[in-house]
């Protein structure tokens, strides 16, 4: 293994955990000196220099090629790393990219998305994209960003990232080069040639110095290094400008209270386009001298690593096991077998509330405790963390972070942050100030919504202190039931709905009522090979609930739920579904009380993300066409949502 020795900038150590943190009385030592001195290192450049100093020709990325196990992996060491990192910051310097120009990645699950984040970060500001999104709205992302520079996969065999790159290079008008990141199993020279203002990535950065920066730049810790894209589950995405000191400081919190030691391994199957990914998956990592393997292109995706994942815990001695809920979930269905995973001492959750039941069935079958802890874009990736050793309940989401500030409020009559701050124990929305804390989005109207009046994030979640001053969350403010002025919980009937055998997920939601407003109603899944109807699983559920209000009027059970990119609950088309079949049914009560069930009935289709479409045709009514259209207009405007009626 190439072990080139690289040059620094500064005398800083790596990160190095303090002892195990048990409580908020060990979180408060934590800031026993002002964070300026506590925290020196001030960009991820410098992180990355302290580290490949320190380790040197230690493993810092192991890309698996296949699911395989007994495959041979691609390894680079944190020298190497480092030396990547330099060569791809002074190939983009030649390009043009300066501290205020942004590097688009267009990327699967690979080494050289680490060069991008890293080498992007010291050259300029990195703009990791989903490659799922459409062309439309990565054209909008990296319009709205100025992105200078595109690199990409030369490959579209994951999700045709190829192609889309190519088209994206027309309609972006600020995209002066797109860099051709070869696929690891290419053969030299099978690319052919590429079209002008094309380059190939890796033939480019071997002619660039690989110990030192070129431009010579001094990044600090307010310099931007990141426009990550943000929508979460309720919106269109957004442009959060995140700082070297944001990041640093969450790879810095992250290794205090995790524990995080420098002979870890984990394996980190977030996609890189997503904060989780990137710094509480990554930077934490490499600023500890860990391990951190990559499981191929398709990451968590691709079904052999799901299939074959305690025998890859076991090759590689992973010591940390994480995934959002939703992939636990697909774990929990993987049987061990005979692979040995003692030397896994953590597995922690984020990114949605666990349920659980799901949490209980995991620590049965594998004995690992499932470690909430919360995180958000807006945050660089980490608000609040449990600590290995740490039980907590479920939708306990651990302790806040050291230097940081935590609020429990009251909702405005909007279902917004208020001034009124509530005791322990009672919920409201979360609100932070903290030193990952984001300064704003690109879009100044969308840091106005974000921030309250007087500075504080308002996270839109909904959670409440316990007497250990652990944080526990139940779900997001916007997700909340309002039965005729009810505020139903709906995490207390999802975990009611996760204790039936057969669920393997299930999400609960609102649909819209003419007289209540809202009525509670279930989507499930089922863990492969079971059955259960959806009287059953109402009649199941119905019996654990407690409150009369709370207990869902109808359970439907879905062959896929719809998801998120990330791997959460998109729960925006779970509503539109449930307005879908409130409309449809309402339609055809009007048909049966006006005698037309001769008639075709008149067609629902979806719409907008808040209401659908109900199309009636006329040639097929005849006379009776009027007289059904003004019913159904009169019907469908007592419901809390758009419904338009049109007559074709």
């Amino acid at each position: 293994m190439n072990s080139p020795t690289p040059s620094v900038p500064s005398s800083a150590q790596p990160f190095v955990a303090p002892p195990p943190i048990r409580n908020m009385a060990d979180v408060r030592r934590l800031e026993a000196l002002p964070l300026a001195q506590t925290l020196t290192v001030r960009s991820t450049y410098e992180l990355l220099c302290n580290s490949a100093r320190a380790f040197g020709s230690k493993p810092a990325l192991t890309f698996l090629r296949t699911a395989d196990p007994e495959d041979a992996p691609i390894r680079w060491s944190y020298a190497e790393l480092l030396s990547y990192v330099h060569q791809t910051a002074n190939l983009l310097n030649s390009l043009g990219v300066g501290p205020n120009d942004a590097v688009a990645v267009l990327l699967p699950g690979c080494l050289e998305y680490h060069l991008a984040l890293w080498g992007g970060e010291a050259a300029g500001i990195v703009q990791p994209l989903n490659p799922l999104l459409s062309d439309e709205k990565l054209v909008s992302l990296m319009t709205v960003a100025r992105a200078k520079v595109l690199i990409a996969y030369g490959s579209d065999a994951d999700a045709g990232l190829w192609s889309k790159a190519l088209r994206l290079r027309t309609q972006v008008p600020t995209l002066t080069t797109v860099l051709r990141v070869a696929p690891h199993d290419e053969s030299p020279g099978s690319a052919g040639d590429l079209p002008a203002g094309v380059a190939d990535f890796a033939a480019l950065r071997a002619t660039q110095p690989a110990d030192r920066l070129v431009s010579g730049r001094d990044i600090q810790p307010d310099d931007v290094a990141a426009y990550f894209h943000t929508g979460g589950t309720t919106g269109a995405p957004k442009l959060a400008r995140h700082t070297h000191g944001n990041q640093v400081f969450t790879a810095w919190v992250c290794v205090m209270m995790q524990g995080v030691k420098s002979t870890d391994v984990g394996i980190n199957g977030y996609p890189l386009f997503h904060v989780a990914g990137v710094l509480p998956g990554s930077l934490t990592a490499l600023s500890a001298g860990a391990e951190t393997v990559i499981p191929t292109t398709a990451l968590m995706r691709n079904r052999e690593v799901m299939a074959n994942y305690w025998r890859l815990v076991e090759k590689y001695k992973a010591t940390a096991v994480s995934g959002v809920p939703t992939v636990l979930a697909a774990l929990a269905n993987v049987p061990v077998g005979d692979a040995d995973i003692s030397s896994v001492r953590y597995c922690r959750t984020g990114a949605a509330p666990m349920p659980a039941e799901l949490a209980v069935r995991f620590e049965r079958q594998f004995h690992l405790h499932v470690h909430e802890s919360f995180g958000m874009t807006e945050m660089a990736g980490i608000s609040s963390v449990t600590p290995p050793g740490v039980v907590g309940p479920s939708g306990c989401v651990g302790f806040p972070l050291p230097y940081g500030r935590l609020r429990i409020v009251a909702l405005d009559e909007t279902g917004g942050a208020s001034d009124t701050d509530l005791p322990p124990g009672e919920q409201g929305m979360v609100l932070f100030k903290a030193p990952n804390v984001i300064p704003g989005f690109l879009d100044p109207e969308d840091t106005a919504r974000a921030f309250t009046h007087d500075g504080w994030l308002a996270t839109g979640d909904l959670g409440w202190l316990d007497s250990e001053g652990r944080l526990n969350l139940s779900g997001r403010s916007k997700d909340l039931i309002i039965r005729g002025g009810h505020n139903i919980d709906p995490k207390t009937i999802e975990d009611a709905m996760s204790a039936h055998p057969a669920i393997q997920l299930c999400a609960a939601v609102g649909a819209p009522d003419a007289y209540a407003g809202e009525l509670p109603v279930v989507f499930v899944t089922l863990v492969p090979g079971t059955t259960a109807t959806e009287a059953e699983l109402l009649a199941f559920v119905g019996e654990r609930v407690d409150e009369a209000p709370a207990r869902p009027k109808a359970v439907t059970i879905l062959q896929n739920m719809p998801m998120t990119n990330v791997g959460k609950i998109y729960k925006p088309d779970l509503r539109l579904l449930a307005t879908h079949a409130v409309v449809s049914a309402l339609v055809d009560q009007v048909y049966r009380d006006a005698g037309c069930e001769h008639l075709t009935r008149a067609e629902v289709s979806s719409d907008t993300q808040d209401g659908v479409r109900v199309i009636l045709h006329t040639s097929q009514a005849g006379a009776q066409a009027a007289r059904l259209q003004t019913v159904l207009n009169d019907t469908l405007a007592r419901l809390p949502v758009k419904v338009r009626v049109q007559v074709q």
